[in-house]
C-alpha cells in the first residue's frame, strides 16, 4: 500500500501489535547504546531463538540457524535454505555504530578546580546539540594483562550522569554571533567528571580523586585509557513520545531501529526458500572502513565458510552467490519535519506512520557516492510489498542541493549484487534524542519478514 497513512484503515489486532512491537523495540534500543552493546544483545536474543556459532553446528541443512560475530561489534545471522547458497541469499544488512563522543586516549585533565575527560565526535554530530545533557560514559577498558572491563557511568538506577557546560545566555553575546558550526569548537566538548579535591594531594587533586574512583569501581589506572574504547553518550533510557504514545524517543534509532526490525525478521523466519541474512555491522557513520566496517572482508568471509561447510570449495561459487543475492539495505531516511518544510521536496520525502521508506538511490547532489538500484529490482520489491500488503514509501534525502548521505548499499552492491536502502523514517537524525513512528517500526518489520520469505 503506497504512501498511505497506517494508522487510517488497521485492526485493533494490528495496533495492539504495534504497541507491543514498540515496547520490545524500547527495551532493545535501551540496552544496545553502542555497537559493543547492541552486538551483544543480538547476539543473546539469537541464541535464546536457537541460533548457534557457526564453528559449532552439526551440519548445515533447510532450516539450521547459524551466527558468525567479529570484534565483538559485527553480528551475521543465516537461516539456511532449500536452495544452494550459490543461487544467492536474501540479505537484510544495517549498522549498528550511532553518532556520539569518543574519550581521547588521553582524555583526563583537571583546569580550574574541575576534572575533565577530552573527547573526539564520531560521525557527523551538530557539537551544540551535546551540551548541557545528562550524558554517560560507556564502553571498555582493555588492560595489558588481557582484562576486559566493561564500563558503566550514568545508565544504572542510582548512577551519577556527567556532561558539558555551555556558556550563560547572560554572558554570550560574542558566542551567539557565531555560525552553528562554529557554535561549539570540537575541542570545547570536554565532559566533566568532578570537583572534589583528593585529601593529602596538592597538584591536580581533583583528577587524583576522579582516579581513586576509577580504581575502586573499576581497578584501572590513568594510563589504561591508552587501550580503551569508551563511549560518551546521552543517559537514560528510550521513552514513549507524544501524548498518544505513537512514537519512541531515544538515541540511536539511527540505524539501531532498522537493525532491530531486521533481527525481528529473520527470527521469525523457519525453512525459507533462499538462505536468509540479517548481519549488523560498524563504522558506517564515518565511511565503512576498518575491520568491522562494511567494508571488511568479514560478511564475505561468512558466506565463504557457509560454502564450504556445505562442501562447495569453489572460489567462483563464493562469487556467484554474491551476485546472485538480493539484499535491502536497512537504514533510515529523513523524516519530513513540520517545522522544517523547506529542505524537502514534498511529493519525494519521506513521512512518519506512512511505513517503510525505499531510496533508489542516495548519495550528495549529483547522486554522488550513492548505490542507484535498478529499476527491475524495484520493480521486484513493490510487487514483494503489494503481495503482502505492505505499507511503504519511496523517498530521497531533502532537496537535489540541500545535503544529503550515504548508506552501506554502495559497498555491497560492488559484488554485482541487486540492493535498495530500505528502512525507517527519522525526525531529529543524528541528535541525542532521534524520533520514530512506532507504526513504521512494525511495518519495516513485516517488510524485512516478507523479503526474506520472497
Amino acid at each position: 500500500m503506497y504512501a498511505k497513512n497506517i494508522w487510517k484503515d488497521i485492526t485493533e489486532e494490528k495496533k495492539k501489535a504495534i504497541f507491543e512491537f514498540g515496547k520490545d523495540y524500547i527495551d532493545y534500543l535501551t540496552k544496545g547504546k553502542t555497537e559493543r552493546l547492541a552486538a551483544a544483545e543480538t547476539e543473546a536474543i539469537a541464541i535464546k531463538n536457537g541460533f548457534v556459532k557457526a564453528e559449532d553446528a552439526k551440519e548445515l541443512k533447510p532450516g539450521t540457524k547459524v551466527y558468525f560475530t567479529n570484534m565483538s561489534k559485527n553480528i551475521a545471522m543465516y537461516i539456511i535454505g532449500k536452495r544452494p547458497i550459490t543461487e544467492g541469499i536474501r540479505i537484510l544488512g544495517a549498522h549498528i555504530d550511532s553518532p556520539r563522543l569518543d574519550l581521547k586516549q588521553n582524555p583526563l585533565y583537571e583546569s580550574n578546580g574541575f576534572a575533565l575527560l577530552d573527547t573526539h565526535y564520531y560521525g557527523g554530530v551538530k557539537k551544540y546539540q551535546y551540551v548541557t545533557i545528562p550524558l554517560a560514559l560507556r564502553g571498555v577498558v582493555c588492560k595489558k594483562d588481557g582484562t576486559v572491563v566493561d564500563v558503566n557511568i550514568g545508565d544504572d538506577e542510582g548512577d551519577p550522569v556527567v556532561g558539558i557546560s555551555d556558556l550563560l545566555i547572560h554572558l554570550s553575546g560574542d558566542q551567539m554571533k557565531k555560525t552553528g558550526d562554529k557554535l561549539i569548537e570540537g575541542e570545547a566538548l570536554d565532559v566533566t567528571v568532578g570537583s572534589i579535591p583528593l585529601e593529602g594531594e596538592e597538584k591536580d587533586a581533583v583528577k587524583a580523586n576522579v582516579l581513586k574512583f576509577l580504581k575502586e569501581k573499576y581497578d584501572i589506572e590513568e594510563e589504561d585509557f591508552l587501550s580503551a574504547e569508551i563511549e560518551v553518550v546521552p543517559a537514560g533510557p528510550a521513552r514513549d513520545y507524544g501524548l498518544d504514545r505513537s512514537m519512541v524517543a531515544g538515541y540511536g534509532h539511527d540505524d539501531r531501529v532498522c537493525a532491530y526490525a531486521s533481527l525481528r525478521a529473520i527470527l521469525d523466519v523457519e525453512v525459507p526458500e533462499y538462505t536468509s541474512c540479517c548481519i549488523l555491522v560498524d563504522k558506517e557513520e564515518i565511511g565503512s572502513v576498518g575491520a568491522t566496517g562494511a567494508q571488511s572482508l568479514f560478511f564475505e568471509n561468512t558466506i565463504a565458510h557457509l560454502l564450504q561447510a556445505s562442501g562447495d570449495t569453489n572460489y567462483f561459487s563464493l562469487r556467484k552467490a554474491m551476485e546472485n543475492s538480493r539484499m535491502l539495505s536497512s537504514d533510515v531516511s529523513a523524516g519530513f519535519d513540520p517545522l522544517f518544510p523547506e529542505v524537502n521536496e514534498s511529493k519525494n520525502a519521506a513521512y512518519l506512520n506512512r511505513g517503510i521508506v525505499f531510496n533508489k538511490y542516495t548519495g550528495r547532489g549529483g547522486k554522488g557516492g550513492s548505490n542507484d538500484a535498478n529499476p527491475e529490482y524495484v520493480a521486484w520489491v513493490r510487487k514483494v510489498m503489494d503481495e503482502n500488503n505492505i505499507y511503504f514509501q519511496t523517498a530521497e534525502l531533502g532537496k537535489v542541493d540541500q545535503g544529503g548521505g550515504g548508506t552501506i548499499a554502495y559497498i555491497l552492491g560492488n559484488y554485482n549484487m541487486n540492493v535498495i536502502d530500505a528502512g525507517i523514517s527519522v525526525l531529529n537524525m543524528h541528535a541525542p534524542m532521534e524520533i520514530v513512528a512506532k507504526a513504521d517500526v512494525y511495518e519495516a518489520y513485516l517488510a524485512y519478514r516478507a523479503f526474506l520469505l520472497a
